[in-house]
């Protein structure tokens, strides 16, 4: 594993090491949030009758979002004049960190990850959240009211989702007795994949992440047929463009966990497919999660902020510690026969 080499290394080499293999990582988050964006845009294309991007790069459109990329990176950065400069300035780079550190913590295969920690499914939790405080300082420094209304939104839709989301987790932290993803992904070589176990939590995860990620049809903090485009409404260029890539980093970062902690990871369906390498069966699975994600983009209306709200405190978090209640019974009976 990687952390293995890194701990074989001396000092200074070790640091060497690890900047270089973070920089070629982040190069790949950055290819898959380039093309991911240009899939989202052909699939919802194709869901909707239309052709989607066909311009740049052939007939698929491959470099269109290349060129969009550009695009941000040469326009002119604009600061309003009543904004918190510093503040303004800060709010991009604390809202997209997190999203690329918790992705150190995810098990790809076997052989490829960079931290294998004892509480990795509690690191991501708590490092993702952090994510809000960027969001809350960009709403608030850009001294606009619907920057600050977008900004409460998501504040209040991210404290809510959060916690169904954790308890849904907890099933499968029962079940496992452990907190590190490897050996999450380890035992369900055993028992089978926790989809077929926890049905339930799986569902109330899914639908919590989805939240968390602000995607339609929970994308009230953005909204941008009611609040121009919510905490980032007075961003531009550069800036702009890091809120974007953190919220595909972050589906990147979702889509892996949630093909570790419920789909086996790298782990093959079956024994006899065992042949093939297990970072295809990742990038099959992950693949299969994040097309779901932008299918539901091109499906379900938006969400009022009252039934957002609702449908989380009345509805997922009672169902979450329902399947608490049923797991925990679950392990027991097991345990007696």
């Amino acid at each position: 594993m990687i952390q293995d080499l890194l701990h074989s290394s001396p000092g200074i080499l070790n640091f060497g090491i690890f900047f270089v293999l973070a920089l070629l990582f982040l190069f790949v988050i950055l290819g898959f949030v380039t093309y991911a964006i240009l899939a989202e845009r052909k699939v919802l294309g194709f869901m909707q009758g239309r052709i989607g991007p066909n311009h740049l790069g052939g007939r698929w459109g491959l470099l269109q979002t290349v060129a969009d990329v550009l695009k941000l990176l040469v326009k002119e950065d604009l600061i309003p004049k009543a904004a918190d400069r510093p503040l303004f300035i800060l709010a991009p780079v604390i809202a997209f960190a997190p999203s690329f550190i918790v992705v150190a913590t995810i098990p790809f295969t076997d052989k490829l990850q960079f931290a294998d920690l004892n509480v990795g499914l509690l690191y991501y939790i708590a490092i993702s959240g952090i994510s809000i405080i960027g969001t809350l300082m960009a709403a608030w420094a850009s001294n606009n009211k619907y920057s600050l209304i977008g900004g409460m939104r998501a504040a209040a839709q991210m404290v809510s989702y959060e916690i169904p989301l954790v308890m849904s987790g907890l099933g499968i932290v029962l079940l496992t007795g452990s907190l590190n993803l490897n050996e999450i992904v380890a035992q369900q070589q055993e028992a089978g994949w926790f989809i077929l176990w926890q049905p339930i939590a799986f569902v109330v995860f899914f639908i919590s992440a989805t939240a968390e990620l602000y995607r339609v049809p929970f994308d009230l903090a953005e909204a941008e047929n009611e609040l121009v485009a919510g905490f980032h409404t007075e961003y531009s260029g550069f800036r702009w463009a890091m809120f974007m890539l953190s919220e595909y980093v972050y589906m990147f970062a979702m889509a892996s966990l949630i093909s570790v902690l419920f789909l086996g990871g790298w782990l093959p369906p079956f024994e006899f497919l065992g042949f093939i390498p297990g970072a295809v069966w990742f990038a099959l699975k992950f693949s299969l999660v994040v097309y779901i994600l932008i299918w539901f983009r091109a499906t379900f209306p938006r969400l009022r902020a009252d039934q957002l709200m609702e449908f989380a405190w009345k509805v997922l978090l009672p169902v979450a510690l329902a399947n608490i209640f049923l797991t925990a019974l679950l392990k027991e009976l097991l345990s007696i026969f």
